[in-house]
């Protein structure tokens, strides 16, 4: 039984989001504030968390930075009254997996936890399937077909990484930070050379799957059909 924590500062709204995760066999714990959602992430092993903007002491924003930074595998979902683009660009910098505008469809917010939470048992794994690509990090190796194709090192663990969460947005801080690490003394430029040979590498493959720019973010990998 996966575990949520959700922070939201309005009772109503955590009893609402309460009640339709518990029927899909959810457990869920609440937090009316960005202290105590922390502290029970800390405490539950909580597998996800739904956390508002708006919330007393610390509030969503800074509690989506610190959840990032100490759980960086954890999925996240931030919903919020705040509908503007440069709300939803913020909240993606900072790490959120997903945005959702207040007021919310209650069916469709557990349809994206089920997909998160998917996504995330994706991640775990030591190999992924792009349709007839098969992407196997403990031989660092693309298999198509009877194919072996090998890459080099951070064009492998960029390419694993987007598929480990096709559909999500990456900044390029955010891939720089988790495939060259904190003490990267390069730019963003990288993340750009890399993609592009990626790219390069799989021109013939788009049936497959398309890693696409996302202006004033960053990238995401679709998979097609």
């Amino acid at each position: 039984m996966a575990r949520i924590v959700v922070a939201d500062d309005d009772a109503h709204i955590r009893e609402l989001i309460g009640v339709y995760l518990q029927n899909e066999g959810f457990e869920v714990k609440e937090a009316g504030d960005g202290e105590t959602a922390l502290k029970a992430v800390q405490t539950t092993q909580a597998d996800l968390v739904i956390l508002d903007i708006m919330m007393p002491g610390m509030d969503g924003w800074e509690l989506c930075s610190k959840l990032r930074a100490e759980y960086p595998d954890l999925p996240l979902l931030m919903i919020s009254a705040k509908g503007e683009p440069a709300h939803k660009v913020r909240g993606f910098r900072l790490g959120t997996d997903d945005y959702m505008t207040k007021p919310f469809d209650a069916l469709e917010l557990v349809m994206r936890v089920k997909a998160l939470l998917k996504r995330y048992r994706i991640s775990s794994t030591q190999t992924i399937r792009l349709g007839k690509l098969q992407l196997n990090r403990q031989a660092y190796k693309v298999i198509r077909d009877d194919e072996s194709i090998n890459l080099p090192l951070k064009e492998f663990e960029l390419l694993y990484k987007l598929a480990s969460f096709p559909g999500q947005i990456f900044t390029r801080d955010q891939l720089i930070e988790q495939i060259w690490g904190h003490g990267y003394e390069g730019d963003e430029r990288t993340v750009d050379v890399h993609i592009k040979r990626v790219r390069e590498r799989f021109a013939d493959d788009v049936d497959q799957f398309r890693i696409e720019t996302v202006r004033g973010l960053g990238y995401r990998l679709e998979v097609s059909g």
